[in-house]
């Protein structure tokens, strides 16, 4: 295992918060190897390297083959969202001299698992004469954090007999910004309504140039504050936030750097959105991959609907997604025989989707027994599995987008312990095959 990697991963989750800071790292990374963002470029050929990006929140990288690119490509797709908290549009209110940021949760969540605990804000807010306001605050050392308070347990006694489900209300995700000082209740001075609000107003105002009005066009997450840590005294575990999915999003994105040229051309997509159903302009279920294949098409000569069609149709792709790695404080929610464990490698799932297979892509055995020869051939340790009993639910992935356009499509990736947790559990050793694995693949020769 090259430790390099794993350190360097960590350092990509330290500065990669939410899907435009991943996507701002990726873009900087590639252009140190050699692409260039494709509206620069007026014609393409075997050997170039291009990126395609959305919205700063989904990115496609393109390094170009020999094989004409009707005969298909290999594709790597990841998501870089994770689930968090979103600050809504109208967001900051005092209550009984505690100043309060309004949220809505994004993806899914454990409610409680997101109360007494160090929070950072990450975002941007865009302003009315263009400017855009970079906002970054809970990573540092000075940074000030946040935090959504919780009921002291000498006074919970109804909250402890409702389900985990119910006993922390969304509404009540709010983060505590800043107190101030209550009136005296023997009289005095009368109180200044929103006293506190209008200091931490004037806080924002002198530190970035934002005025309340300026929320409604802001992108604000709200995320756990602080920075990977290895985990055990072996350290072969990584605690962190977001791994689920930018585990696979950075192995795949090293891959395509680090792989050596091929025939085919070669793909790492990164787009936004999975966490709530890859919707909008920068999920999957966009027109954003589609739309990009379609620049490249154009730049090599020859561009017609048909050529599009006939390069998607021909690809193959891993979608680079994790799976939940078998817990064995509760492991009789998992078929132990199709479950993945940590430190087994990489986990590829011939189908997702929950219960009856729903919503679910199902992978063609051919298309297995292709990748089974040359991850064997590469020496990549892997394992088949699924993500949980039958009966007990499920989950799904970018795969089945993916395979609508005709593709060969199989989800690979990487075990999660605590996925969707603030705080999500990974082996290095994991990470490290799923690397070698991508990497392998990218040399997979056309059907």
């Amino acid at each position: 295992m090259e430790e390099t990697l794993i350190s360097d991963y960590k350092a990509f989750l330290a500065a990669g918060k939410t899907e435009r800071e991943c996507c701002e790292q990726i873009v900087a990374l590639a252009e140190q190897h050699g692409y260039k963002d494709i509206a620069s470029q007026q014609s393409l050929k075997a050997g170039d390297k291009v990126y395609v990006t959305k919205f700063g929140k989904a990115v496609a990288l393109f390094r170009i083959g020999t094989d004409g690119i009707e005969s298909g490509m290999n594709i790597l797709g990841a998501h870089i969202d994770s689930p968090r908290l979103d600050v809504k549009q109208n967001p900051l209110y005092e209550k009984e001299n505690v100043v309060y940021l309004n949220t809505h949760y994004y993806g899914g969540i454990k409610k409680y698992q997101w109360l007494t605990m160090p929070l950072s804000i990450h975002g941007v807010v865009c302003k009315k004469d263009g400017s855009t306001v970079k906002v970054s605050v809970g990573e540092q050392p000075g940074d000030p954090v946040f935090c959504i308070s919780d009921i002291l347990p000498h006074l919970a006694q109804k909250q402890m007999k409702e389900s985990a489900a119910d006993f922390i209300p969304g509404e009540n995700l709010d983060l505590i910004l800043g107190s101030g000082i209550p009136a005296p209740k023997n009289g005095g001075d009368k109180e200044e309504k929103d006293k506190a609000k209008k200091a931490v107003l004037a806080l924002l105002k002198e530190s970035y140039g934002i005025e309340e009005a300026d929320f409604a066009s802001a992108e604000l997450e709200v995320v756990p504050a602080g920075a990977p840590r290895d985990l055990g005294f072996d350290r072969s575990l990584v605690l962190a936030y977001g791994q689920d999915d930018r585990a696979c999003a950075y192995t795949s994105f090293r891959a395509l750097l680090d792989a050596a040229p091929a025939a085919r051309t070669a793909c790492c997509l990164c787009v936004d959105k999975e966490e709530i159903g890859s919707v909008g302009a920068t999920g999957m279920a966009s027109h954003f991959f589609e739309n990009a294949v379609a620049e490249v098409v154009a730049r090599l000569g020859d561009y017609s609907e048909l050529a599009v069609r006939r390069c998607m149709n021909n690809s193959t792709m891993l979608s680079s997604d994790v799976n939940a790695a078998f817990d064995p404080m509760n492991g009789d929610l998992y078929d132990h025989d199709n479950a993945s464990f940590l430190g087994a490698g990489i986990v590829f799932n011939k189908y997702t989707g929950s219960r009856g297979k729903y919503s679910a892509s199902d992978a063609s055995p051919e298309f297995i027994a292709r990748l089974r020869a040359v991850l064997d051939a590469a020496g990549v340790k892997y394992q088949m599995a699924e993500l949980g009993k039958v009966d007990q639910g499920g989950g799904g992935t970018i795969a089945y987008l993916a395979a609508k356009y005709g593709m060969y499509v199989i989800d690979a990736g990487v075990s999660v312990l605590s996925m969707h947790a603030p705080w999500e559990i990974t082996a290095k050793e994991d990470l490290w095959q799923a690397y070698v694995a991508y990497k392998a693949f990218l040399s997979l020769a056309k059907n």
